[in-house]
Parts: C-alpha cells; sequence; structure tokens
C-alpha cells in the first residue's frame, strides 16, 4: 500500500463558520479523519504548514510547503496538499518551479463548500486526490479538482461558486477521475529525480493595463519590483497615449525583467499582430508570456530571478518548456 504524506495549509476544504464568515479551523489529522475512504486507498501521515484563507497565502508559503515536500521526500510515494481555491493556481504554478521533474506525484486539492456544507465537495476532492496521488502513472505537480486533473502550470480559477472551478488553460486537462478510476489523456513524464529549487525571488509584480492608466503608476511599479509581468490587452502590446514605452526601456536597460502577457483568458499574446505589439517586440529587451498563464509566468519570473538578472539567461530559461508551461514561441 502506498504512503501519501498529506500536508494542510488551510482554505475552504479545511474551514468552519464564525461570526465573520468561514475561517480556517481544521487541522490536517482532522480533515483526513473525516474522509475514512482513504484509509482503504494508502496509508496516511498529515503535517501542517499553516491554516490559512488562501487569500493569506504568499510565494513564502509555497517555500515553505517546497521544504516540507523536499524534507519527507524519500519517506512517502506522493503527497497531497489541501488547500484554499482562490489562489490554487498560483501555488500550484509556484510548485512546479520549486520542485521540477518530480517522478512522484504531488496533488493540491481543495474544496469550494466547506466540510459542514450539505453539499460539500470535501469527500470528493480529497478522495480523488488521494487516489491520483497513488497510482504508479502519476508524477509531478498537479492540481485535482471537481474529477479534473490539471498541470500545475496551466491552471486558474475560473468560477466563484461552481464545483468545477478550475480550468486548464491553454493546454488540455492531464486526466479525469470518475468512480476511482483514471482516464489519461496526457501520459505524465517519468523522471527519475526531483529537481528542488533553492528558492524564488519574489520581488515580482504583476499589473493589469486598463484604458488611461497613468504612466505614474507604471513608474512606480515598475521601480519597486525586478521583475514585472504585464497583462496587456488582446494579443499584446502597449498604448501609445502615454509614456510606457521609454519608462519599460528604462527599466529593461536598469536590469529589471519585464514579460508582456495578455489579460484575455484564451488563446495567448501574439505581439508581432499590431503595431503597438510590434514596435514592443522589435525595439525592447522584453519577454513575452505567448501561451502561458499570467499564474504560470509570475511564478517563472520569480524562480528566474533568483539565479539571474542577465537577459539573455533569463530568455533561454524563460523559453525553456517546463511541465508543459509554454509550447508556442
Amino acid at each position: 500500500m502506498k504512503r501519501i504524506l498529506h500536508i494542510g495549509t488551510g482554505g475552504t476544504i479545511a474551514a468552519i463558520l464564525s461570526d465573520e464568515g468561514y475561517v480556517p479551523g481544521i487541522t490536517s489529522k482532522e480533515l483526513i479523519s473525516q474522509v475514512p475512504a482513504i484509509q482503504s486507498i494508502c496509508e496516511t501521515d498529515s503535517i501542517q504548514v499553516c491554516n490559512l484563507d488562501s487569500t493569506n497565502i504568499t510565494p513564502e508559503h509555497w517555500i515553505d510547503i517546497a521544504k516540507a515536500v523536499r524534507k519527507n521526500y524519500d519517506l512517502y510515494d506522493g503527497f497531497v496538499i489541501t488547500h484554499g481555491t482562490d489562489t490554487m493556481a498560483y501555488t500550484a504554478a509556484g510548485l512546479s518551479y520549486l520542485i521540477q521533474s518530480s517522478p512522484k506525484p504531488i496533488v493540491i486539492t481543495g474544496a469550494q463548500q466547506p466540510y459542514g456544507s450539505a453539499q460539500t465537495d470535501v469527500s470528493r476532492n480529497i478522495t480523488d486526490a488521494f487516489f491520483y496521488a497513488c497510482s504508479d502513472e502519476s508524477a509531478g505537480v498537479r492540481i485535482v479538482f471537481s474529477g479534473r486533473v490539471i498541470a500545475g502550470t496551466r491552471g486558474r480559477k475560473n468560477y466563484t461558486r461552481s464545483f468545477a472551478a478550475f480550468d486548464s488553460v491553454n493546454f488540455p486537462s492531464v486526466a479525469e477521475v470518475h468512480s476511482n478510476k483514471i482516464i489519461r489523456f496526457i501520459h505524465d513524464d517519468i523522471y527519475v529525480t526531483p529537481i528542488f529549487a533553492d528558492g524564488l525571488n519574489t520581488n515580482v509584480g504583476l499589473i493589469k493595463l486598463v484604458p488611461g492608466l497613468s504612466d505614474k503608476i507604471f513608474d512606480y511599479i515598475i521601480n519597486h519590483y525586478d521583475g514585472l509581468i504585464i497583462e496587456s490587452f488582446g494579443t499584446g502590446g502597449l498604448p501609445e497615449y502615454s509614456d510606457y514605452f521609454n519608462l519599460i526601456k528604462k527599466a529593461a536597460q536598469n536590469g529589471k525583467l519585464i514579460v508582456m502577457t495578455t489579460q484575455v483568458p484564451n488563446e495567448g499574446s501574439d505581439l508581432t499582430v499590431y503595431k503597438p505589439g510590434s514596435v514592443v517586440k522589435t525595439s525592447l529587451h522584453i519577454l513575452e508570456a505567448h501561451d502561458m498563464t499570467s499564474e504560470a509566468a509570475l511564478a517563472k519570473l520569480m524562480w528566474i530571478l533568483k539565479k539571474t538578472k542577465d537577459f539573455d539567461k533569463a530568455r533561454k530559461m524563460f523559453y525553456t518548456n517546463i511541465d508543459n508551461d509554454i509550447l508556442y514561441i
């Protein structure tokens, strides 16, 4: 029987009702005890990294989770992380760079309704997560939620209330779990040993362009981060009515790493299509996210900046495919 380590971080899946709404209040051990079906699937141990609403999860918590996996990696066959849904996609992306090429599954799951709710999805999601983690064919960082298995670099929460809250963006779901059966659409790459990163440079920001956004705000944000993700309009580009271009040019010359992407949910960016994007692409030292999610681009830039600020080295790392995070370059 497989041995799986459960790592609790809080979230709705561990929530209790308070006078101020739902708050995490159930420990990782208590949570597992509420789903007795898991005991017939595998042997489990539980540890608690934190017990937070995922709104309060930061990149430092991603690092803590990765450290917990690393410390226990040789002792278990897989890992299940229970997490709040609001920032789960960011954590999944972060872990995908902190723990690369893992031959063991590192599964993240949560719930839209807490255990005490009449329509809770806690039992289903936890059971599916452990079942997937016990499969010999499972590997790498994966979100398992409402029967879907999604690559950690491709997840995004697209629904606030529906049980099927997560979609796989610009990439197919890896698999589905139904009644303790796994239907695989893409087989996980099985590596020999994992690659653990030593940490992240968390001084990376993200800004969403809106019509008429002041270049003063833009300038402030650029100057206070080592790297910046810019979510532009459509296929991508910079408005010509303000000084964005020169601000980015100056920032890049000062060693800042800038990534252009799109705020459109699907199909990615292509800066070459229109003049506002083409000028940026051909004239500035910037990176383009293409089909990457913003969550993955943010986490990947944190990982890169921990290793280098050299543009050419960063460019090579950014465009290197890690767990199917970028396919169209």
